[in-house]
């Protein structure tokens, strides 16, 4: 007796062998680069067929867990989850939903500032600490060398190594994806407003001088000090990037 209840929906074999390789993967019993067993042998270890076994193949594939090449012997190789592609399929969803530019920046001034109140705590004795001195030493060492592109470049790594040097697993992925957001706008932007090489150089000195300043505010444990320094950069940044009406464009995950 039905009485509308919803019927329940059983997993097809090919789901269930899939279920059981993506945990495998996730769990890292299989590593980024390991060959799958020949279809020979997981057909005969499994008891599946040849077309249940090759659908599961599908269904990982298209999760981008595995990669199979036809013909080939060595089996699918496999491949472990990809915080890029996670992160593009987000950005996807949030243009779909119709995000604005500020929204985006708004919420990356929720995050760190919030992550650098937790490092100047430390007083920058997080484990993460050290790579982000690693970041501004080079960012350093692009500017002496007249390197400017590759500073652009390296602008938003700095931002994710604040984020990632508080060891917060959950923020520094979503700080990843508001970054590659923020990074294709901020591309698009200098496509439609270029600026003059002088006004360039020098956002770039005041942007350095200000990353040196916020880790030295954290190594010193000056927490509020950090915290207002770090809000007032964003602010300023957020300022720059969503004038002219950019603050009302929706976000494009589509293009670089």
């Amino acid at each position: 007796m039905e009485n509308g209840s919803a019927r329940i929906r059983v997993p097809k074999t090919s789901e269930l062998v899939a279920d059981q390789i993506r945990a495998q993967i996730v769990r890292g019993e299989l590593k980024e680069g390991d060959s799958l067993p020949p279809e020979g042998t997981l057909m005969a270890s499994l008891g599946i067929s040849r077309p249940t076994l090759r659908e599961a193949f599908r269904i990982l594939e298209a999760e981008n867990l595995i990669s199979v090449v036809r013909g080939s012997r060595s089996g699918a190789r496999v491949h472990q989850p990809s915080t890029e592609l996670v992160s593009r399929y987000a950005g996807y969803l949030l243009e779909a939903q119709g995000t604005t530019i500020a929204d985006l920046y708004a919420a990356r001034l929720a995050i760190e500032p919030t992550v650098v109140r937790w490092l100047a705590t430390a007083k920058g004795k997080t484990p993460g600490m050290p790579q982000l001195k690693q970041v501004l030493a080079e960012l350093g060492q692009m500017m002496q060398d007249e390197r400017y592109e590759e500073f652009i470049d390296n602008v938003s790594r700095f931002h994710q190594t604040v984020v990632e040097a508080a060891g917060n697993k959950t923020l520094s992925f979503m700080s990843r994806m508001l970054l590659n957001l923020a990074r294709t706008h901020q591309n698009d932007y200098q496509r439609r407003h270029p600026r003059t090489t002088e006004d360039r150089l020098k956002s770039l000195r005041v942007g350095y001088k200000s990353y040196d300043k916020l880790v030295t505010l954290i190594e010193a444990g000056d927490v509020e000090g950090a915290v207002s320094h770090w809000r007032l950069h964003l602010r300023n940044a957020n300022e720059t990037w969503a004038t002219r009406g950019e603050g009302e464009r929706i976000v494009d995950s589509l293009h670089g």
